[in-house]
This record gives C-alpha cells, structure tokens and sequence, in this order.
C-alpha cells in the first residue's frame, strides 16, 4: 500500500510528463476515435472548444467535465480553478470575469506552471495568476473567493477531506464551487486499486459518490447539487493492460460503475467555520 507522498509523488510525476505534450499528443496515445486506448487519464475529456473563452494551447485533453460552464461565474469574481493544469479553466472563467475580476490557478507540477504561465503571458492576461501549491495547503487567504472550480483533480488527492476543508476556508460567505471529479457506485477490485497508472487516470482514487457528498456535507457546504453526471466506460484495451481476462470478467459482473459528476455547493452566507452552524 502506497503512502500519501508516494501518491502524490505518482500524479506529480505523471502530470509534469503530460505537461511537456500537447493535446494532440495526448489525444493520439488513447486514439480519440476508440481504436485504441493505452492511457487513462484522457479516456472521460469533454470537449471544451465551443466555450467562449477557450484557448487550445492551455487544453491538455484532460478533465472529466465542464465545470467552467455550470460555476454560476459572475463580472468581476474572484475564481480559484484547483488542479490548473495549463490553464484551461482559468482562461475560460477569465472571459467571464472580465478584467475587473481575478483567476486564481493552483497546480503543484512545475512543468503545469510553468506552461500555464506562458499561456497567461501570450494572451496578455495581467488578471490571471498561478501559483504553485497543494491544495490540501492553498497558498491563498481565507475568505477571498467567489468561486471555486475543479476538473478532474480532487479524486487525485489521498485526503480529500483536507481539500473541501481548505476550498470552505478560502472561500467567501456566500461564495460557492462547482467541481467536476471521478466517483463510484459500487467497488473496484482490489487489482485496479492498487494499480499505479489507474490512480494517476483518476480511477482508483476515486471514492464511493455517497461518501463524497457526504463530506461535502460534514465539511458545512449546504445547497448541494448535482449539475451534470455521466458513467465512464473504460475501454476493454486499457483493461487488458492490467487486468487478466478472469478479472475483467469479474468487473463487469460486479456491477461497478464509474461516473464523472458535476457538483455545485454554497459556503453558508452566516456561518464562520465548520459546524458552526
């Protein structure tokens, strides 16, 4: 059983390598028509190119929804994207704000960073920030969000409780999230929750959808809702990558399914900090 750091240490490692690519690469090692899938992490991407805003140098291929298109932005908020990659979300929700508002993107590979910064400087936008951090630790402030988004990060993290809790922290009274993220209904075999590559594709990181709301709702979130959810079929020549032909047979009949969901929650407008209320 690998430790937290070791977790960590795996997506950092997996994402600075996915950094160096570009969306096409990305697109070709999983071939994007379903010819082939040889990689996890790109399998449940949604197609973010009709949203205003977009910019295809900061789109990686990566996430498993659209947070940015149901977050409720507003001109002039103060957006947090967790997980911000080469910026994709930010730059999207900067075409909301405007430039009277502020994008704040957090990622913890350098390689991401640094891309994503360069992205901001091309584009010219002096209102878009990142910075490197963990988001179980935000180098943010408490109480300075309107918003916080996040695609396809929060089930890469071991302790998930640390990151709600730190998203109610920096977050305004009032203010809110919308999240897509990776859940499940039903277990995973053992074999795929121990298999390193399925933690870095955002598959065996992921926890029961019960479980996830529920700490949604122990951290003090309130007006919790589901925006968007869709189940993720792992295709069969990814499976065979790590699994035997017994094992995979046993997945299928377990029933288990894999959903990407959208998840909307408010910070309460009269309350301080958890449980408070």
């Amino acid at each position: 059983m690998q430790t937290e750091q070791e977790l960590k240490n795996l997506v950092k490692e997996k994402y600075s390598e996915i950094a160096l690519q570009d969306k096409e690469t990305n697109a070709s090692s999983c071939c994007g028509s379903g010819c082939c899938s040889t990689e996890v992490y790109n399998i449940m991407n949604d197609d973010y190119t009709s949203l205003e805003g977009y910019n295809a140098d900061a789109d990686l291929g990566l996430g498993c929804g659209l947070p940015t298109e149901f977050a409720l932005i507003k001109t002039g908020d103060t957006v947090i994207d967790l997980g911000s990659g080469a910026g994709n979300d930010c730059f999207i929700a900067r075409n909301i704000t405007g430039v009277s508002g502020k994008v704040i993107g957090i990622d913890f590979t350098p390689a991401m960073i640094d891309k994503a910064r360069l992205n901001a400087e091309k584009l010219g936008y002096n209102n878009v920030e990142f910075r490197m951090g963990d988001i179980e630790n935000m180098p943010v402030t408490a109480n300075v969000a309107d918003v916080v988004v996040s695609n396809c990060v929060i089930n890469l993290v071991p302790n998930k409780a640390n990151v709600f809790s730190e998203i109610f922290r920096v977050l305004k009274k009032g203010g809110h999230f919308s999240i897509s993220d990776v859940v499940l209904n039903g277990q995973l075999p053992d074999k795929i929750k121990h298999i390193a590559e399925m933690y870095a594709g955002c598959i065996s990181g992921a926890i029961q959808k019960d479980d996830y709301l529920n700490l949604l709702k122990q951290t003090g979130f309130t007006n919790i809702s589901i925006q968007k959810e869709k189940t993720i079929t792992i295709p069969q020549d990814i499976l065979t990558n790590y699994l035997l032909p017994e094992d995979i047979n046993i997945l299928k009949e377990s029933n288990t399914s894999i959903v990407s969901i959208t998840v909307y929650a408010e910070k309460p407008s009269a309350c301080c900090e958890p449980g408070c209320c």
